[in-house]
């Protein structure tokens, strides 16, 4: 009775592991459900932008995406004079998520991301200041944290002396995407 019991008990948990799985599987297609799994949220699309120019452009199975800072109130400063690098990270990281925002606004669906492409960092960067990298990580830690490998993409990062309205970090995206 007992190995009965037992064989129940393991049949069960089988059971239980191989939906956990199922489940892991559905919500690591589902970009928007890693964002849930995160705890973060995507701000609506308002990103207006500042001048005669769109937030996203579509061409074939590409959609570019403008340079964006911060929703809301963007970090200001120059990273390595004023403004640290792990703050900056974090601003990369908003950034990020109001991309993913426009990004959502055109598509309807983050499922319909193939894979992220290209990302652009811009850093408002003190004159001696060579850390640009690490600020822009903020984004591609966020992309590949709701994309996995789709989310790995190829990157460059400028070190600037200045931005609009002395913003931190700025950041545009190239993003293959299907029908």
């Amino acid at each position: 009775m007992r190995t009965r019991t037992a064989c129940v008990a393991i049949a069960l948990l089988l059971l239980q592991s191989a939906a956990a799985e199922r489940a892991f599987a559905q919500a690591s297609e589902d970009p928007e459900g890693r964002l849930r799994a995160l705890g973060l949220t995507l701000p609506s699309s308002n990103n207006a932008p500042a001048g005669n120019y769109v937030s996203a452009v579509r061409t074939g199975n590409l959609i570019y995406l403008a340079t964006h800072g911060e929703c809301g109130t963007p970090l200001r400063g120059k990273v390595g004079a004023g403004v640290s690098v792990d703050s900056a990270y974090a601003s990369a990281r908003r950034v990020g998520l109001c991309m993913l925002g426009t990004l959502k606004a055109e598509l309807g669906d983050l499922r319909r991301v193939v894979r992220i492409v290209r990302v652009t960092g811009m850093v408002n960067s003190a004159p001696d200041f060579t850390d640009q990298p690490k600020v822009i990580n903020g984004c591609s830690d966020l992309l590949v944290a709701v994309f996995g490998d789709k989310g790995r993409h190829a990157r460059g990062v400028l070190g600037v002396a200045s931005m609009a309205d002395g913003r931190s970090v700025g950041i545009e995206m190239i993003v293959e995407v299907r029908d």
